[in-house]
């Protein structure tokens, strides 16, 4: 993930938010304290970048943090909102890992196999559970910005950030879904889906939220927010690179993850419109093999031109990224912060 300047204070927020959530402990039976502290752990940990990406774009556009209580209340939404996406995507994904450790739908069917339920009922458990903890997880994205000490206005604006990353990230998300299960999904429709699943919520809403906070006009926020898109699309092409592409340190598993699993991604999507589909599409189907066919598959793959074509994408996106920087309307330190995250993007290439 792009390193950005750490703030104790976004920590102390989240923890403040889960407190709350374990208050809730002992009233409502022993299951449920189960799923509060599953739910805590689901949100511990990680890089906090998108509220980092909230604070450091109020400060690029003059915010004063100290006169400000209301901007890591904001912040820690987004990482909740974050999380909870993270636990509901798991459930879409059948993983019950994350991190090495069982997830949230891990513990539960782990829970229920203890008191004896057959493997159906394990995962009826453990599925119910992470979109429960996911639900809770929004609620209280929500709740954080609905009662942050800030004015009408930024509310109001905050509020619509909110509904918005909320709305085209499911649509995203049932859009990427829907591709990998239909033959010939049409290549727009998988880099619409790659947009909507990432782009707003995690670049666009935290840039846009940092500026409503710091009180940007029109002009500044809209340059923002295309810039933030534009670093969102090429961020989701990078981590396909990747996944098809990138050492064991990059991919935090073993290199050609992607490519095992069989995932329908732009990358493959892109390969599919060219002339030696067939070959890819055989060695992607025997990637699950072993190393050898693993490497065999990234060869073809790459032999496509799919992978110089992805990375013509992630070029022109930090392009744009970069131009919107240099414009006037846009205070230097916030040119200088877009810079800084498309640098960050582009040294993540394989």
């Amino acid at each position: 993930m792009i390193a950005l300047s750490p703030h104790p204070q976004i920590d102390d927020t989240i923890h403040e938010a889960l407190a709350r959530m374990r208050c809730r402990r002992g009233a409502l039976g022993e299951a449920f304290d189960a799923l509060i502290d599953a739910s805590d752990r689901a949100a511990r940990g990680g890089k906090r970048f998108r509220p980092a990406l909230v604070v450091a774009a109020f400060e690029s556009l003059g915010g004063d943090l100290g006169a400000a209580p209301g901007v890591f209340p904001v912040a820690a939404a987004f990482e909740l909102l974050h999380t909870a996406f993270v636990v509901h995507d798991d459930v879409i994904d059948h993983d019950t890992v994350r991190r090495g450790i069982p997830n949230v739908a891990g513990e539960f069917r782990r829970r229920a196999e203890e008191q004896g339920a057959d493997a159906a009922g394990a995962a009826l458990l453990g599925d119910a559970a992470a979109i429960l903890a996911g639900d809770l997880l929004l609620h209280e994205a929500f709740r954080l910005i609905a009662l942050a000490p800030v004015d009408l206005t930024a509310r109001v604006r905050l509020m619509e950030l909110l509904d918005e990353a909320m709305y085209v990230s499911a649509a995203g998300e049932l859009a990427d879904v829907e591709n990998s299960v239909v033959d010939d999904a049409p290549h727009h429709a998988v880099l619409d889906a790659a947009y909507n699943k990432t782009a707003v919520y995690s670049f666009s809403a935290p840039l846009c939220a940092g500026a409503a906070l710091a009180g940007a006009s029109p002009e500044v926020t809209g340059l923002l927010e295309r810039a933030g898109g534009q670093l969102g699309l090429a961020f989701q092409f990078v981590d396909d690179l990747i996944g098809a592409f990138g050492t064991d340190d990059q991919a935090g598993r073993a290199s050609g993850g992607d490519l095992r699993e069989g995932k329908r991604t732009p990358l493959v999507s892109l390969a599919r419109e060219s002339a030696t589909w067939a070959q890819v599409n055989d060695a992607i189907a025997v990637a699950h093999t072993g190393p050898i066919a693993v490497q065999e598959a990234q060869r073809i793959l790459e032999a496509s031109g799919a992978r110089a074509q992805m990375r013509a994408l992630v070029d022109g996106a930090l392009a744009e990224v970069r131009g919107v920087s240099a414009d006037p309307a846009l205070p230097a330190s916030a040119g200088s912060l877009l810079r800084a995250l498309a640098d960050g993007v582009e040294s993540r290439i394989p």
